[in-house]
């Protein structure tokens, strides 16, 4: 049975890493189809599933989680052809639910965190998701000053005048009233109802003009234009549910804030609602989703957020999403078809994926051609071969995956050759893993392309219109043979203006992207190196520990020692495990991965990292270590009040722990601290320090 066939709880944790990786890199390509250019490839049913499996991996392993991980980003960058807006406060995406189970482990996460009484009931807004596009509006003293998209979550595209062209019964221009704060930032979704849809894509097809997938797709490209007046001529929407920055409270619950949007003129979709427990939800839930059909524009589930307020500043955020709230999803769907070929895909790691080739069917409004069979684990569990016909879902996986075989047209399984398709090289299965991997490394043409397109990639270097296809370009003409060659393209500026497809314009905005990119955050070095089981949140958290480019490099040519101070030093860290500590020993022992990293450092300038902000903070920059039962507030909450105010919390004592809060039932750790006369304190004692009390 193969890794992502198997329950999460069955899985180890190399068949976890390498799962995680194959979802990772699949899922950055969807994002930008889908967020920047509004050209999505699948359901959102499939993707959402796939961030779902992709969650619970990384909570049963959370050494592995990656930055390019679903769990860790949102959206996709800001497009070149608008100026760019740096949000307040940063626009993040939902953690999903597809179960009832789901919501009641949502519910009973928010009752530990906060450690509330079992009887204490915990009032739910639920209102459903509109597939549109997000957008948050600034307002100043009452006067519309802003919109952006969402962007990547943190960048945004700066739609302003676009959004002017909406009628003030959609957006208000002016808030009129004397009591609205200086600065609020509304927060919504643009969209298109099925009606006007098919109006527009009528009057497209009658002009000759460019035809739209869906609803969805046709709001995003008409809100996006560069000429506003293209926007003032789409039958656009507008739904608010949200705010980012404000200069006072709007109100003590969410609701309550819906409330006060609506009194300024802001719609609010009427079927939003409070709801109180499990079967309130559900009944809601299920109401919405019999009526689905009939509403006048497209939903794909219910958005459930806590409706105090003072209860989603305590919960706050994890990775990209608030811990306040859930996306309940509707469901995935099927179809059956037949297997013309299955083809071997090579990725940046060596790691042999096999691919279905199908008939085309149509699966929800999407044709699909294509799915995702894994390894030979997996061929072996469902007896496949090249001829059968077989059951498809779009959920699960970024490209649809095959769940069975309906009828047998061939004999036999497919066998996967032990071979590289690529390189000829040898292909082996690791201990403890599942799929064959080229053993070519950086001579396999495939792994140093894939490499190199992940340095590249949104969530590394960000180096705008460097896409995979130029990638492939350069490393097939022989320019690029690893990530520093890249800075030194310009030196064939001539041969590039000359190149099929480029031009001077084209060939100089290129240069420039790349030279925009030569001063880069640490974090962003370190992800984009492609070291296995390194992802973005793992990228972070080592950049913010070690703080510069000369003190990582120094540790890391250290860590392959086991018992070294500098391996104790990183394994020590919270989320950091044996997993990680071995990858990046593993790419430092390696003469030619060293060489990669000092010819870069050559070519660019890495950027220290910036401490946080926590002046008057009493724990800022302190190592602390949590231990022991904690009574008045989950370990969870403790963990990120503890770093807000700018202390590194360990998963370990040791010499260089600063302080360490026991609670009932502390255990070695204390003891440690003891021996080592490091300062413990009691719980009330952590509150009364951070002011808490």
């Amino acid at each position: 049975m193969s890794a992502d066939t198997l329950p999460v709880d069955e899985l180890n944790e190399a068949e976890a890493a390498e799962e995680l990786a194959r979802l990772a890199a699949e899922i950055a390509r969807h994002d930008q189809a889908y967020h920047g250019e509004d050209a999505p490839e699948i359901s959102d049913a499939e993707y959402d599933a796939m961030r779902r499996r992709n969650d619970e991996i990384e909570a049963r392993f959370p050494s592995l989680i990656r930055d390019d991980s679903p769990s860790q980003k949102v959206g996709a960058s800001a497009s070149s052809k608008f100026g760019k807006i740096t949000h307040a406060v940063p626009m993040l995406s939902l953690g999903n639910a597809f179960s009832r189970e789901d919501v009641e482990e949502f519910l009973e996460r928010i009752t530990r965190f906060l450690s509330l009484k079992d009887d204490e009931a915990v009032a739910i807004a639920a209102e459903p998701k509109i597939d549109g596009l997000s957008i948050s509006l600034r307002y100043e003293n009452g006067k519309l000053v802003q919109a952006a998209t969402r962007g990547d979550g943190a960048v945004g595209e700066n739609v302003t005048r676009n959004i002017e062209t909406f009628p003030d019964s959609q957006i208000p221009k002016v808030i009129r009233d004397l009591l609205c704060p200086e600065v609020v930032e509304v927060r919504g979704e643009i969209f298109m109802t099925k009606a006007e849809f098919k109006a527009l894509n009528e009057r497209q097809d009658a002009s000759g003009g460019k035809l739209f997938a869906n609803p969805r797709n046709a709001a995003a490209g008409s809100l996006r234009q560069l000429d506003p007046e293209v926007t003032r001529s789409r039958p656009l929407a507008f739904f608010a549910y949200s705010w980012g920055e404000t200069s006072e409270a709007l109100a003590e619950t969410h609701t309550g804030v819906l409330d006060r949007l609506r009194h300024w003129g802001f719609p609010i979709n009427p079927r939003t609602t409070l709801c109180n427990g499990v079967d309130e939800i559900m009944r809601y839930y299920e109401g919405l989703e019999h009526d689905r059909a009939g509403l006048d524009y497209d939903i794909d589930g219910v958005v459930y957020k806590v409706d105090r307020l003072d209860w989603q500043r305590r919960l706050g955020f994890v990775s990209r999403a608030p811990r306040w709230a859930i996306a309940h999803k509707f469901a995935a769907e099927k179809a059956i078809t037949v297997v013309n070929d299955i083809g071997i895909q090579v990725g940046r790691t060596g790691s042999l994926t096999p691919v279905a080739h199908l008939e085309p069917v149509n699966v929800g409004g999407v044709l699909v051609s294509r799915a995702t069979l894994h390894n030979g684990d997996e061929i072996d569990r469902l007896g496949l071969n090249v001829g059968d016909e077989v059951r498809i879902q779009r959920a699960g996986d970024v490209i649809p995956q095959v769940i069975e075989v309906t009828k047998k047209q061939s004999e036999g399984t497919y066998a996967i050759e032990p071979v590289c398709p690529v390189c000829g090289s040898q292909a082996v299965r690791e201990e403890g893993e599942v799929v064959l991997r080229c053993t070519g490394g950086l001579i396999c043409s495939a792994q140093a392309v894939e490499r190199l397109k992940h340095f590249v990639s949104r969530d590394a270097l960000d180096i705008d219109g460097f896409g995979a296809k130029n990638v492939e370009q350069f490393h097939r003409l022989g320019w690029l043979a690893g990530p520093g060659d890249i800075f030194r393209l310009h030196e064939r500026k001539a041969d590039l203006r000359v190149l099929e497809g480029w031009g001077e314009a084209s060939a100089a905005n290129l240069l420039s992207a790349i030279e925009d990119r030569r001063s880069i955050p640490l974090d962003k070095l370190i992800y984009g190196l492609g070291i296995r089981h390194i992802g973005q949140s793992t990228a972070k958290l080592l950049a913010r520990h070690y703080g510069s480019f000369e003190a990582w490099r120094t540790a890391m040519d250290k860590i392959a020692l086991i018992g070294s101070e500098e391996r104790q030093d990183l394994v020590s860290l919270d989320s950091i495990g044996d997993a990680v500590a071995n990858a990046l020993a593993a790419f430092f022992t390696e003469d030619h991965n060293r060489d990669v990293l000092d010819d870069l450092a050559k070519e660019l300038t890495i950027e220290d990292v910036a401490k946080p902000d926590a002046s008057g903070s009493p724990v800022a920059g302190k190592t602390v270590v949590f231990t022991g039962t904690l009574e008045t507030m989950s370990r969870s909450e403790a963990k990120a009040r503890a770093e807000s105010l700018g202390a590194k919390v360990s998963g370990s004592v040791s010499a260089k722990t600063d302080l360490v809060i026991a609670g009932p039932g502390a255990g070695s750790k204390a003891r440690k601290a003891q021996e080592l006369g490091i300062e413990t304190i009691d719980e009330q004692q952590w509150r009364e320090l951070i002011g808490d009390a």
